[in-house]
């Protein structure tokens, strides 16, 4: 294309710059400013290939002639399509309030159809570019992801109008004015004279409370201010003379549509908790009418005499009654020992030994205590409750022999001659119960050898009184069968316990 061609549209372009800034001025569009601007840079652009014409011939290279010429048209277009695009979006279609950052948007793509236009134009092979830069744009974009989200995160918020430029918003712990959207960032302006910048993507990805807006609509932002009062106060009253005081307060920013509300919220430690609840029309101005809000309650709460409750705390003194229910639960288990005739033969201070060696064990409806057939090596007291003694053949049909009631012993068999359990034992209700196992009892037995005759003696009375109810014998009967079981039963014991007999 001839030099002078490139110079007569230049011309062409920036005379329509110029009636598009003039209307732009006229009506006095928001843009006028950025818009005269860019039409200097349209005049040095134009400048620029008047000079390129005149000098061309001059220049050393085609190179630098070229360079030359592609520099003085890039400022031109890239200023007339910074003036033709807001010109469209800002001015024409300015009633539908087209967000900002589409007007950027529709800028880039311009500049970037620009460029491929003046690419192909001087001659460059764009296929074979991209071919052989596709592995490079893909890495690229794969590291631009972050950046690509937050750009179209931007784009959405505008486009749905989740959020615009001027809604007060909360987002985490951040509230404030949003100030700016971006391609990248949204700006939050706080009343402490901060502005955080916050990437679009982690707007989109989290939760954003747009305040003093219902929807599309607009409304007052519903503030709530908490407060104490003593409990001797009743809570219709200070509802009522706080509700009064509000009322008449002219707090500038709040809303007398409905008028501020107090409610109940709950029973605190020091006090009853109560919040007022108002409308406020103005958001930038919340932490100052929150402050007013308490002036007055404070003020309402003094006229009344409802006193506002100072942190209360009640200590309770209590002395340690652990040592003293350790030993009272000795003292009962001695207490039981003493009830089974098992242990008739020991004295005070072995049975408070064996009190001691023994462990509370609580059962409750239908737990099984022990087993019939498990290994055993223990004996149970019952102290509280009732149990169950239950038989089991070997189609496993239940019989019930027994029913135990505190003070009561069963297991006995297991603590003197480690015989596995002979029946199925199961509580009747809450039941408590005191095990004395072999390790406990090895001691004393050891101490006193003598006791296995004493113990077995004890036991095969035992035996021989079950043995007597079942088969109905004679008193003579079951004295001569008690004399064999003795002698048998001591045996065992001392076995059992390692005695020398």
């Amino acid at each position: 294309m001839p030099p002078e061609s490139h110079l007569n549209d230049a011309l062409l372009f920036a005379a329509v710059a110029v009636a598009l800034v003039l209307i732009a001025v006229l009506v006095r569009a928001q843009q006028r400013y950025h818009m005269l601007a860019m039409l200097v840079v349209v005049a040095i652009g134009v400048s620029g290939l008047w000079l390129y014409e005149g000098h061309a011939a001059a220049m050393r290279t085609a190179a630098a002639a070229l360079m030359a010429r592609e520099a003085a048209l890039a400022l031109v277009a890239f200023a007339v399509i910074q003036i033709v695009v807001p010109f469209v979006f800002q001015t024409l279609l300015r009633r539908r309030k087209i967000p900002r950052i589409v007007t950027e948007f529709v800028v880039a793509l311009s500049l970037i159809g620009y460029v491929i236009y003046r690419l192909y134009a001087v001659g460059v092979n764009l296929a074979g570019l991209i071919t052989t830069s596709a592995v490079v744009s893909g890495a690229l974009a794969f590291s631009a992801k972050e950046t690509l989200g937050n750009l179209w995160g931007g784009i959405a918020i505008q486009l749905e109008k989740t959020c615009r430029i001027g809604d007060w918003v909360r987002l985490d712990t951040i509230t404030g004015q949003v100030v700016s959207i971006r391609w990248r960032y949204m700006a939050i302006a706080t009343i402490n004279n901060e502005t955080m910048i916050v990437p679009n993507g982690m707007v989109m990805q989290n939760r954003i409370t747009v305040l003093g807006r219902r929807g599309e609509e607009r409304t007052p932002w519903r503030r709530y201010v908490p407060f104490e009062v003593e409990f001797q106060h009743a809570p219709a009253r200070v509802i009522a003379e706080v509700e009064r005081s509000l009322a008449h307060a002219q707090i500038p920013h709040v809303s007398q549509t409905p008028h501020p509300s107090v409610a109940c919220m709950g029973f605190k430690e020091s006090g009853i908790e109560y919040h007022v609840a108002y409308d406020l029309t103005d958001a930038s101005h919340y932490w100052w009418v929150d402050s007013q809000i308490r002036v007055h309650v404070y003020a309402a709460l003094m006229r009344q005499g409802l006193g506002i409750p100072f942190p209360r705390r009640v200590l309770e003194v209590r002395r340690d009654e652990r040592p003293h229910i350790a030993q009272r639960e000795i003292e009962h288990r001695t207490a039981a020992l003493a009830t089974i005739d098992l242990f008739a033969s020991l004295t005070d201070e072995e049975r408070a030994a064996l009190a001691r060696q023994m462990t509370t064990s609580a059962y409750v409806a239908d737990e099984i205590v022990v087993r019939a057939g498990e290994p055993a090596d223990s004996l149970y007291l019952l102290a509280q409750g009732r149990v169950d003694v239950i038989a089991e053949d070997a189609r496993h049909h239940r019989q019930k022999l027994a029913t135990l009631r505190a003070p009561a012993y069963f297991g006995e068999g297991g603590l003197l001659l480690g015989q596995p359990r002979a029946a199925t034992v199961i509580a009747i209700g809450d039941a408590v119960c005191y095990r004395l196992d072999k390790k406990g009892f090895d001691a004393i037995i050891q101490a006193r050898p003598e006791l296995a005759e004493m113990l077995a003696k004890a036991l095969a009375e035992r035996q021989a009184a079950n043995d007597a109810t079942l088969q109905a014998l004679d008193a003579e009967s079951r004295a001569r069968q008690n004399v064999g079981r003795t002698k048998d039963l001591m045996r065992k014991i001392q076995s059992f316990f390692g005695i020398p007999a």
